[in-house]
């Protein structure tokens, strides 16, 4: 184990769990935050991620990322931020693998859709979701509801990417039960796993785009940062087809982001001069960041995601059948929820605003085809490509 700086997160200080574990088992010899990543990995909600959506919906190859694979993902790069900053490795690693639980089928069209179906019962959120489905809805443990993680694991996904200011119904339900201290930072895990998100989408987005033939890299050459990048491949590859060379251009943009955040990072570390995580929780603002060039920068290229593959017409025309299965599924079991299975019907609420939202975190926990499924069943036929 690599030593870790003194504002590392020390699991032999954890703030514990909400649930009491003295129950006597012995299953290793593993610390809180090892056993908060497998407790994760381990999770029905994070099997799910295999079938939902990243950035294309059912898609027909094999080689498009999915929210399990860009999770993984996220988790590698994280760890090695980690690991060269002195942080915990094991408590990043569950912050990244996590981060991304709380998404309904078919990605943003369908948390949009969802939010408007909830929209007089408060709305949904899928970072405040990631939490009701560790701490309430996956329960596989017989003593308690959820998976009873840590205190900082359940912060640092609260407030990973910074202070938590307006706070849905379902922030504030579970800050209620076990305060997150959602007005300050979180610890510099957190920080990192944050930005490690942003590092992986920015940059394994553009491999998928290419393949699926909605970017070109003539398109993505007009980037400053990729042409920069794609510039020093082609200068140590002369020799290569460039159809050869994607994979290493995405590789070229990872590292140099990554080697900016660990020269960023360490500066304002020294400057701060923090002594333990509580000094990195109080410090008022983030210790783990981009320079203010490559902030910019990354800004940029996000603005050209967008522009060019997010909002690229084919996206956007499967957005809209996306949000109708989600909308449609949405107001098919609010009109009569006895469609649901047997067992959420049994822990159906009497009333409204409790009516929608289990309704609400019913669709949230269902994969793109359970949710193709259930609306081709129930409400009728829709068309969509790989289904």
């Amino acid at each position: 184990m690599p030593t870790l700086a003194p504002y590392a997160t020390d699991p032999a200080r954890s703030r514990g769990r909400f649930h009491d574990l003295g129950g006597g088992e012995t299953r290793g010899p593993r610390d809180a935050f090892q056993r908060d990543r497998d407790r994760i990995i381990h999770s029905i909600s994070f099997r799910r991620l295999r079938h939902k959506t990243q950035v294309f919906v059912a898609p027909d190859g094999d080689h498009y990322r999915v929210r399990l694979t860009h999770s993984l993902e996220v988790a590698q790069i994280g760890r090695t931020i980690a690991r060269a900053l002195g942080l915990n490795e094991d408590l990043t690693e569950a912050l990244c693998l996590a981060h991304d639980i709380g998404h309904p089928p078919f990605g943003h069209a369908g948390e949009d859709a969802l939010q408007a179906a909830m929209a007089d019962a408060g709305g949904f959120d899928h970072n405040a979701h990631t939490l009701r489905m560790l701490t309430l809805l996956d329960s596989p443990y017989p003593a308690h509801e959820g998976l009873n993680l840590s205190w900082e694991t359940l912060e640092g996904l609260a407030k990973h990417n910074g202070p938590v200011k307006r706070r849905t119904w379902a922030m504030a339900e579970i800050d209620a039960q076990w305060p997150l201290d959602l007005d300050s930072w979180a610890g510099p895990e957190a920080q990192v796993a944050a930005l490690a998100d942003d590092i992986a989408y920015d940059n394994h987005d553009i491999d998928d785009g290419v393949r699926a033939g909605l970017l070109s890299l003539d398109q993505v050459l007009t980037d400053p940062l990729v042409k920069s990048n794609w510039d020093k491949v082609r200068a140590r590859y002369p020799d290569v087809p460039t159809a050869r060379l994607l994979g290493e251009l995405v590789r070229e943009q990872i590292g140099c982001m990554v080697n900016d955040l660990l020269a960023e990072s360490s500066r304002r570390l020294a400057e701060a001069a923090p002594r333990s995580v509580e000094d990195i929780r109080a410090a008022g603002r983030a210790l783990i960041g981009f320079s203010d060039e490559m902030a910019a920068r990354e800004k940029a290229l996000t603005r050209f995601m967008y522009a060019n593959l997010y909002h690229h017409p084919e996206q956007l025309e499967m957005a809209a059948r996306m949000a109708e299965i989600v909308a449609g599924l949405a107001a098919l079991y609010k009109g009569d929820p006895d469609r649901m299975p047997e067992n959420w019907r049994a822990r159906l609420p009497a009333a409204e605003p409790g009516i929608t939202r289990h309704v609400g975190d019913f669709i949230a926990g269902m994969t793109d085809r359970y949710a193709l499924s259930r609306y081709r069943e129930l409400i009728g036929p829709i068309s969509i490509e790989g289904f």
